[in-house]
């Protein structure tokens, strides 16, 4: 009997052995739990749904559960369904029995899915801001991989999740209108730590790639941190400037290729704002155009057209904590002329340091405030050491300049945002200019003081400009307010002229010239002066003596042949207007084409003769005249010789228009007249026939270069002309 009971058992446990080897190993396919598991789904999120084929089930003796998988379901959410390759979940058979929440974990196997409709599914767990903001930004893409969970006894999610997989043609919109394109990772995400690798993307057409990018969840935002790498990409610059929130200036960028190697780091919150950006990155620049609207490089560089094209350059940029550093070297094409520059760029928060050296030996070369010109193939460097503040004002430590023994060094220049001067500690000029003039010259500042020493300078452009504007302002500086002392050995007025000694002094207030005197000697011996006073009316007071005029007179390029004389001149000038009396005493003249013209057609060919021969002599001239803006009105010219006489008024409208009239007398005609006084009555009528014709009247109107001229005889001279001619004579 026993024998029997025991074979009995041993059967029964063969028996259950082998079934329970058989479920182990083989399962049991049966669509009877499909019910349940839906049931446990719904449990779970009441929002979704499950379509199951056959559920296979193996059993796990030793943890006693039950293992349920299925192939190819379908998870349904409203009119949305997510295929999947599988579904495997552990159920304990004990919270079966019991009837408790019995799913120990769950592996879910996504086939190609729809990334939205996977956030979707997962907003329907849990609704959080993140869940939200990337249902936001993706606009397409598609997600294959493995999901693991695991659920504790109330049926909470455990963090010891498990997601592995990729993703593909992701399509991303990012804020300020930037894109993410073709994105495709593999990843692998667990609790608080998320890893991308194989990242390949178009961003804003930028193609890039990473081997690696981790993330980690910090609760109140996510580190993340890797390695960006580019090709040669041409870049949308609109789309880079808006990213990068305004970093890289105002710089006017229209073309850049480059290819890159980055590594990054940065927090960004969830709400996807990114603090602590920090990019260690080595940039490879084949190409950028810059087009630069600020400085007239024209003015500079003859050969400059708009842009500047910057080439092959190796750049190192670090950004960290809002600070940038930018060190390259490469070249610079200038209408296709290749020179060298190399540079280091620093900025923090809106204040900038630049540190450039520029190797311009390709490229011509004008300062023409110096009248210095470099030819093209000539070596030279130019060094600039100078910092830009957020109140728009530009500090040049340095700035210098060297070409073979040719020097230019600034110091201390403090410029505004319009390239103003505010202020300069130093200025050292040793060159030669463009007529081979040698200038040596220092500028230094002492406290509100500026000291002009040296031992030659060449003022013409200085001069010129002076005489063709005749306001006495500073075209550089920005409301100056100083005193200069200056001290020169000699100063020439032009390429041959040249004065001795020149010393005095220049007050400035608010960039206009208060005070001048200044003294100096020709080498004949003549002396040359100049003053400017203030009254107490406010009146600019100008005067300028000069014993060798020759020079100064020479300028105006429709006289030539000026020879001798004296020149005085006085100026008082107001609210704009300037009131000025200009007389040059005992001089000749050799060519002056009007006058010529004039006496052409006044059939007064002799005393033309005379313009190409020796010259005409004059014993004096005054003009009085007075200028607003560009308009100068002569009041009166008068021009007294032993030849001819002129009497003239009119205007001048600058490079507009001339309007001129008078009358021209030649001088026997005068001394007969003024001889004859007191039988004037019968000279102005004459004795005989013609002898009342005394002279020319004329007319010269028109634009400067084309200029009509006519001319009419006249039986009688005016009263001023007579009244003007006595005055002269009994003065002389």
């Amino acid at each position: 009997m026993i024998r029997q009971i025991n074979k009995i058992l041993i059967t029964l446990v063969l028996i259950v052995g082998i079934i329970i080897l058989y479920l182990s190993y083989f399962g049991i396919k049966t669509d009877k739990f499909n019910d349940i598991i839906k049931k446990e789904a719904i449990n779970l999120n009441s929002k979704i749904n499950l379509d199951l084929k056959n559920i296979n089930i193996l059993l796990n003796p030793f943890n006693f559960t039950l293992n349920f998988s299925t192939e190819n379901p379908k998870i349904l959410l409203d009119s949305n369904q997510i295929k999947l390759e599988y579904v495997n979940t552990n159920i304990s058979i004990k919270s079966l029995i019991n009837k408790e929440f019995s799913i120990d974990d769950l592996k879910i196997s996504f086939k190609k899915a729809k990334l939205k409709d996977l956030i979707l599914i997962a907003r329907s767990f849990k609704d959080s801001t993140e869940f939200f903001l990337l249902d936001k930004i993706i606009k397409k893409g598609f997600l294959t991989g493995k999901i693991q969970f695991n659920f504790d006894n109330n049926g909470k999610i455990i963090d010891d999740y498990l997601l592995e997989g990729a993703v593909e043609k992701v399509r991303l919109s990012l804020l300020n209108d930037n894109n993410l394109d073709n994105l495709e990772f593999l990843f692998k995400i667990q609790k608080k730590n998320y890893q991308l690798t194989k990242v390949k993307t178009n961003f804003n057409k930028i193609k890039l790639s990473s081997p690696k990018i981790k993330i980690k969840d910090k609760k109140d935002f996510f580190y993340i941190e890797g390695k960006i790498l580019t090709k040669e990409n041409d870049i949308n610059l609109k789309k880079l400037k808006k990213l990068l929130q305004n970093d890289i200036g105002d710089l006017n960028l229209e073309k850049i290729n480059f290819s890159s190697n980055s590594n990054f780091s940065f927090n960004i919150s969830k709400h996807l704002k990114i603090k602590d950006l920090k990019i260690e990155s080595q940039v490879d620049l084949k190409q950028l155009y810059l087009k630069n609207n600020q400085i007239n490089l024209k003015s500079f560089f003859p050969n400059f057209e708009e842009k500047l094209e910057f080439k092959n350059h190796k750049i190192e940029i670090i950004y960290k904590k809002n600070k940038l550093s930018l060190i390259g070297e490469g070249k610079i094409l200038i209408n296709e002329k290749v020179d060298d520059v190399s540079y280091i760029i620093k900025k923090n928060k809106k204040d900038y340091i630049f540190n450039i050296n520029l190797n311009i030996n390709q490229n011509p070369l004008n300062i023409n405030f110096l009248d210095y010109s470099k030819n093209e193939k000539i070596k030279s460097s130019l060094v600039i050491r100078c910092a830009y503040n957020k109140i728009k004002k530009t500090t040049c430590n340095d700035i210098l300049f060297e070409e073979n023994k040719n020097n230019i060094l600034i110091k201390d220049l403090v410029l505004n945002d319009k390239y103003k001067v505010l202020d300069i500690k130093q200025i050292r000029l040793n060159y030669v200019n463009n007529v081979n003039i040698k200038n040596e010259i220092i500028l230094k500042k002492d406290k509100k003081k500026y000291f002009i020493t040296g031992k030659s300078f060449d003022a013409t452009k200085i001069i010129n400009e002076l005489m063709s504007k005749q306001n006495g302002d500073s075209s550089i500086f920005n409301n100056l307010n100083s005193k200069f002392d200056i001290k020169i050995d000699k100063v020439y007025l032009d390429d041959i002229s040249f004065v001795n000694n020149l010393f005095g002094t220049i007050n400035l207030k608010k960039n206009k010239i208060n005070d001048l005197n200044l003294d100096s000697s020709f080498s004949n011996g003549k002396k040359i002066t100049l003053t400017v006073k203030l009254n107490e009316k406010n009146e600019k007071i100008t005067t300028l003596f000069s014993g060798y005029p020759k020079p100064l007179v020479k300028r105006y390029k429709f006289i030539k042949g000026f020879d001798e004389g004296i020149l005085d001149f006085y100026s008082i000038k107001k609210d704009g207007v300037s009131n000025s009396l200009l007389t040059v005493d005992d001089f000749k003249i050799q060519e002056v084409p009007i006058l010529a013209k004039l006496l052409s057609l006044a059939s007064l060919q002799g005393i033309a003769d005379l313009l190409t021969g020796d010259g005409i002599r004059f014993n004096t001239f005054e003009m009085k005249f007075s200028n607003k803006k560009d308009l100068m009105t002569i009041d009166e010219l008068y021009a007294i010789g032993p030849a001819i006489s002129i009497l003239m008024d009119g205007y001048l409208e600058a490079d507009n228009l001339v309007s001129l009239r008078g009358s021209l007398v030649p001088a026997t005609t005068i001394n007969k007249s003024i001889a004859s006084i007191p039988l004037l009555g019968g000279i102005l009528v004459g004795k005989k026939t013609g002898e009342g014709v005394f002279g020319v009247s004329f007319k010269i109107k028109g634009s400067p270069k084309d200029l009509k001229t006519t001319v009419n005889p006249i039986k009688t001279l005016t009263p001023r002309f007579i009244t003007r001619t006595l005055e002269k004579i009994k003065k002389n």
